[in-house]
């Protein structure tokens, strides 16, 4: 523990230095910050994905860096300094765990995420879907949305009902197309909404879902870009056909 302690000192010694000597770290505010603290945010978010023990090391690095300069940045104005911020999270994780600090008995993990959102509730939220952030991505909201919403007992009783709504949306859905009216993008919103929930009965992440998605797609179309190059073709003179060819090889190489 002091090893641990020593290294957090070391990083607020070194955060008081850059901010007094170094002019752009003295230049930075929290909203200058904000963009870069959503950009490593992701590439830690990538670096989960991967695996890669080592990046996400330095990825936790590089946000414990920012959450330390927001701090500063806090004490600075006299709102709030990193003892704040600190003490802050540990009340409100000993207050929202009363099966670990106090007398409460809970069965299992949904009991948990349960009494999470009453606690929030009592202590002056006025909405169990309050602590979802606007500026989430749509399919990660979704996801926010929906379990917040079954910490509080709304929600469906197994994958079987949801389904029938997927399969209800996709009707519905199809009868817009087939219309031509004004409500296709909002049906096809329906069912997207839909399929987030399925996922979540199947213990699916959705987002991550999508991104094996997203880069088994990448993988294998530039293997038909590399492959089809080597045979003296040209991807945008080729027919549909002919790409399917090196597509399909791509699979079978599970590239």
């Amino acid at each position: 523990m002091k090893e641990k302690l020593a290294a957090f000192e070391r990083l607020l010694t070194i955060m008081d230095e850059l901010r007094a000597q170094c002019p752009w770290d003295r230049k930075q505010t929290m909203e200058s910050l904000r963009h870069l603290t959503i950009e490593e945010t992701y590439e830690l978010s990538e670096a989960i994905i991967d695996g890669d023990m080592d990046e996400i090391k330095n990825e936790i690095g590089d946000l414990m860096l920012h959450l330390v300069f927001y701090s500063k940045i806090g004490s600075e104005s006299g709102a709030f300094d990193v003892a704040d911020v600190l003490n802050g999270i540990c009340d409100k994780l000993i207050n929202r765990h009363p099966h670990v600090y106090g007398a409460v008995t809970v069965a299992d993990e949904e009991e948990v995420k349960s009494n999470w959102e009453k606690i929030k509730l009592k202590e002056g939220k006025k909405s169990v879907l309050e602590g979802v952030p606007r500026s989430l991505p749509a399919l990660v909201k979704a996801s926010r949305i929906q379990d917040k919403a079954r910490g509080v007992g709304f929600d469906w009783d197994n994958a079987e009902q949801v389904w029938e709504k997927v399969e209800e949306e996709m009707r519905e859905l199809r009868h817009e197309v087939e219309q031509g009216s004004d409500r296709i993008a909002s049906e096809f919103g329906d069912l997207l909404f839909s399929m987030i929930n399925y996922a979540r009965f199947l213990d699916i992440n959705p987002d991550d879902a999508l991104e094996q998605t997203n880069r088994k797609f990448i993988r294998r179309f530039q293997f038909l870009e590399t492959e089809s190059a080597k045979d003296g073709k040209v991807l945008g003179e080729m027919t549909l056909a002919e790409m399917d060819v090196y597509w399909n090889r791509a699979k079978t190489v599970e590239v």
